[in-house]
């Protein structure tokens, strides 16, 4: 089976994984990084989200044999303790109902303000469109964004 060298929330690991296993199932079956939830598997829900370079990707989606030398973020490394701007506007808020896709929902909202620090409604909307919620925690999700907005 195949190493490969993976830079994960700063730190460097090695894993032993078939060159096509997720990215999803590296982080939370090898790593323990059980913060990252499988959802869909198609990339169609947004609850497995981490950073790819910075930019918003579906761990599902995402095959190992190709992140040598990515930068990969999960919501564990988004912040240590938990006070990420969006982490906190999330609790300011009490945003999560059932909490399942709120991982994945961060991880999107923190990659978008990082590129628009001042986002209109529409433009949250747009930018957290890909994320289902089953709860349908949308008016609280995009108050939670405008709000972290404020706070970057």
């Amino acid at each position: 089976m195949p190493k490969y060298s993976l830079n994960i929330n700063g730190k460097k690991v090695l894993v032993d994984a078939d060159a096509d296993t997720p990215l999803l199932w590296i982080l939370r079956d090898e790593l323990d990084l059980v913060g990252t939830k499988f959802g869909c598997g198609i990339a169609q829900c947004g609850a497995c989200t981490v950073h790819l370079n910075g930019k918003s990707a579906r761990s599902c989606q995402l095959q190992i044999s190709i992140l040598e030398g990515a930068e990969i973020t999960t919501i564990e490394g988004l912040s240590e303790a938990g006070n990420h701007p969006v982490q906190e506007a999330w609790k300011t808020l009490d945003v999560a109902q059932c909490g399942y896709c709120q991982s994945g929902q961060i991880m999107t909202a923190a990659a978008f303000l990082s590129e628009n620090k001042n986002p209109n409604e529409k433009e949250i909307r747009e930018a957290m469109h890909g994320n289902i919620c089953r709860c349908a925690s949308y008016n609280r999700i995009e108050k939670a964004v405008k709000l972290a907005s404020e706070k970057i």
